[in-house]
């Protein structure tokens, strides 16, 4: 009982102390994560662009901190540069330091070759690509000075070609060779940075944006998870959200440059 009591303790100084911002933090994946970094002891920067779902998951983070640290709320749209400079101004401010930064805002849209628009195209790149980009450039000062890391969202579509969401899987193609060439980059400086690469996860992104499903078509789609994914199912936010900590922890000190399928084996799936 006294070990199981310390390694208790352990997790819960594994971050204590240590700033953390997560972009899409109102929902999802972003949602789950920030709950997981709470019970974690982390100062938590949140922000998105709904102040109310933002609020929502703030209060569920200070109940789940063991010291009940109530995170930073940032409201903010990764598509406008003044707010994605203020994401890290008020980090700064506030807590005077950044040890981690999880990139996940991010919009998935469908559409071929044929269909999709320039408008949409941009839309899509702007959020998934863009604006990652900028705030990791804002970023990447402070992470030095603290020797933090970076955890990107990416997804199995970065991986593997899938057809009628070919912008959405160019913008995460995009982001795993962003982490890659990062990772090289600022490797000797202390700083790590890698990906996560989720498969289906029912968070109800697919019934968003342009080109969405219905509640039928999303149901359809979740049971077709059984012949796309190894596993047979889809994924749960917080099977992305514990791999994203673990990342983000002392615990993958020596793992830089990897973009790291959670995917229920979909990536290694071949159509017969």
């Amino acid at each position: 009982m006294r070990y199981v009591m310390y390694i208790i303790e352990r997790c819960t100084e594994m971050f204590a102390n240590k700033v953390v911002i997560i972009t899409g933090a109102s929902s999802g994946i972003g949602a789950e994560t920030a709950y997981e970094f709470a019970k974690l002891n982390a100062k938590l920067v949140l922000t998105g662009r709904k102040k109310e779902n933002l609020d929502n998951v703030a209060s569920d983070c200070e109940s789940r901190s063991p010291s009940k640290i109530k995170p930073l709320v940032v409201v903010a749209d990764m598509n406008n540069e003044s707010d994605v400079e203020n994401i890290i101004k008020k980090t700064v401010d506030n807590y005077h330091q950044l040890d981690v930064l999880v990139n996940n805002a991010g919009v998935l849209e469908s559409g071929t070759i044929e269909t999709t628009s320039l408008a949409q195209y941009d839309r899509i790149m702007n959020t998934n690509v863009r604006g990652p980009y900028y705030l990791t450039m804002l970023a990447i000062p402070h992470l030095i000075k603290t020797k933090g890391n970076i955890v990107n969202v990416s997804s199995v579509t970065g991986l593997r070609s899938f057809p009628n969401v070919l912008a959405y899987c160019i913008s995460k193609s995009a982001i795993d060779q962003f982490t890659r060439c990062v990772a090289l980059e600022v490797a000797l400086k202390g700083v790590r940075v890698n990906a996560v690469n989720p498969g289906v996860i029912a968070t109800g992104l697919h019934k968003k944006g342009e080109g969405s499903m219905n509640e039928e078509q999303y149901q359809a789609f979740l049971a077709k998870c059984a012949e796309t994914h190894a596993l047979g199912r889809p994924g749960d936010a917080k099977e992305v959200s514990s791999v994203i900590v673990f990342l983000a922890s002392d615990a993958a000190s020596n793992i830089t440059g990897a973009t790291l399928p959670v995917d229920g084996g979909r990536h290694a799936m071949c159509p017969r």
